[in-house]
Parts: structure tokens; sequence; C-alpha cells
């Protein structure tokens, strides 16, 4: 059974997140992807905007960064 967090409204199953972390230090869920592929492609498209801001993906139930 998988749990809660790795379900949308809709039923369907979106383990990996987009993170972005700003200047001072706050994260926020930028939104919840099927594959770890398409997170990571919207995670680097939001890199190449140049702003100040970090992003990475992460699993449901995983925090990659400290």
């Amino acid at each position: 059974m998988l749990g809660r967090n790795a379900m949308t409204d809709s039923g369907a199953v979106l383990p990996w997140l987009v993170i972005r972390q700003d200047d001072n230090g706050n994260r926020y869920r930028v939104g919840r992807y099927a594959t770890r592929d398409e997170a990571q492609e919207i995670a680097d498209g939001l890199d190449r905007h140049g702003h100040k801001q970090l992003y990475w993906v992460e699993r449901v139930g995983q925090s990659a960064r400290p």
C-alpha cells in the first residue's frame, strides 16, 4: 500500500518532487511528477532561468538536502 504522500487527489502515483530553496533557506514544493526524469527536466528548466534559488529532485519520503 502506498502512503498518502505518494497520491494525488485523482489517485495517480506521483512520487517525485521538485523542491525550491530561496535565498533565505525556505523550501517549497514546486510540483510532483510520475518519473524522476520528468521531475529533473522541470528542475533543470527552472535552474536555467538564472535565479538565485536552488532546485532539486527528491522522492516522497526522502530528503536529499539537509
